[in-house]
């Protein structure tokens, strides 16, 4: 088996936190690691494996390597030149899975970055359980018996048992409230996982049965594919066509080869605040915080604070999430709204729909601090041994001031070390780079002063990640 893992999503539901820019599946939400981190960790002791394959997009590239790294794991990163949903990129991951073993015809266990599943035994037993199905040409999906009548989630329809698993009936789509009670009572019905188990080769077949534009498309563009650094850059051609579908519409409702599994392992894709206030650890009266928050008299609310605090008296079911730049206040039962307000953001060109005040590039992370006319402040954090490229602005200056480590500047033909408690200045239109000469990361605080402070005026002579 090969592990396909999906992490190019966009996690609006969970804004402010979750943002396009840095989205919740490379964002610690139940613990110190992220949930991609969770979901690769999840698969030591599952056996016959082979290193996974991650899709991904080249905004997030080196967000995806950073924290392979960080748990010491490898695998292939393929970069989709633009999302096109589920169908296509596993499409992509099934053309690389086959070349990587040539004569092989691997199993795709096709996974979602961004979910939480608790019972990591029972998980390696059910996926043991459907890979029969998988080898015998079924493509399996896994669902998950539904505890309350959720509104967020899609559902499966159970068909005729058959051995492990069910055949199925039909794939349903987000429900309203009244009907999703109705399936829960019928006990017929459950959550998709949106996790799948089938051959590479059958499921480019039925793909192309079903969706021969999506096939050639993805093809086409898999075989222009190059590599860059460590990812591999998918070919464009084509797939800007083509309609974005997932595997359930593309395939799965169409196929005769489908299978349900059953996956009772403590399952939650927690795309929601509800979500995460449901698994949340409550105080007596159903409270969950995180970071500095102070209540008195309040009951069954979420609240969280990332950078100061939130004082809240009397409030009931609510969700008040406050970070750097945005706070959220909402009923908690109308949570699944949120993604109407990004858009609606979006609509109104707020950067605060996509974008973070902090904001992470390979070689570390920025934060800007304060904005004003003609001046910005940075917080910057270099890593050991990592570098900014060589570049120069039109409309900006710049002063570094190191509050800790050690800097090597590069001013046009003059490279210099700078300091703690030491600074330098940049002119305008000065070629420069910063970097990381110690062990240890370098802070320092950025000062620009300019009538246009845009991170579009860049001009890179040289940069070790590949950016133009």
């Amino acid at each position: 088996m090969i592990p396909v893992i999906l992490c190019g999503g966009g996690g609006t539901r969970l804004w402010p936190l979750s943002r396009q820019h840095h989205p919740k599946q490379f964002i610690p939400l139940t613990g110190i690691l992220s949930p991609l981190q969770q979901t690769l960790l999840r698969l030591d002791g599952l056996a016959p494996l082979s290193s996974p394959i991650l899709i991904t997009n080249d905004e997030h590239r080196f967000l995806v390597a950073e924290q392979l790294r960080q748990i010491q794991k490898n695998g292939q990163i393929l970069l989709e030149p633009v999302s096109k949903n589920t169908a296509p990129a596993v499409a992509l991951a099934a053309f690389q899975a086959m070349d990587t073993q040539a004569g092989v015809d691997p199993v795709l266990l096709v996974l979602p970055s961004d979910h939480l599943i608790e019972e990591v035994e029972q998980f390696h037993q059910t996926v043991l359980k459907a890979l029969p199905f998988a080898e015998q040409g079924h493509l399996v999906t896994f669902g998950v018996s539904p505890s309350r009548p959720e509104t967020g989630f899609g559902y499966i329809k159970r068909g005729e048992p058959i051995e492990q698993g069910f055949l199925i009936d039909e794939f349903v789509e987000k429900p309203e409230q009244d009907r999703a009670q109705t399936f829960l009572d019928s006990g017929d019905y459950c959550w998709n996982a949106g996790m799948f188990l089938f051959k590479a080769s059958r499921y480019l077949a039925e793909l192309k049965c079903f969706q021969p534009e999506i096939y050639s498309a993805a093809k086409r563009a898999y075989e222009e594919s190059q590599s860059d650094l460590d990812f591999i850059r998918v070919g464009k051609a084509g797939l800007d066509c083509i309609d974005g579908l997932s595997i359930d519409h593309a395939v799965m409702e169409k196929t005769d080869l489908g299978v349900l599994v059953p996956l009772e392992a403590n399952w939650n894709d927690i795309g929601s605040w509800d979500a995460l206030w449901d698994i949340g650890d409550k105080d007596e009266n159903g409270n969950v915080t995180k970071g500095d928050a102070t209540i008195i008299d309040c009951e069954n609310s979420y609240i969280q604070s990332t950078d100061r605090l939130v004082a809240a008296i009397g409030i009931k079911n609510l969700l008040v999430v406050q970070t750097a730049d945005a706070t959220l206040v909402a009923p908690k039962d109308n949570a699944q709204a949120i993604k109407k307000l990004v858009e609606r953001l979006l609509k109104e060109g707020r950067d605060e729909s996509h974008i973070h005040q902090e904001v992470h590039r390979p070689w570390g992370v920025y934060e800007s601090i304060n904005i004003g006319d003609g001046y910005q402040v940075k917080r910057v954090i270099v890593k050991p041994k990592c570098s900014l490229s060589l570049q120069l602005h039109h409309q900006r200056a710049e002063h570094w001031v190191v509050v800790s480590g050690a800097a090597q500047v590069t001013r046009d033909e003059e490279t210099y070390t700078v300091n703690v408690n030491e600074s330098t200045y940049i002119p305008m239109g000065c070629k420069h780079r910063l970097e990381n000469i110690g062990d240890c990361d370098l802070h320092l605080i950025e000062v620009q002063s300019g009538e246009y402070l845009g991170e579009d005026d860049i001009v890179r002579f040289d940069d070790k990640y590949g950016r133009t």
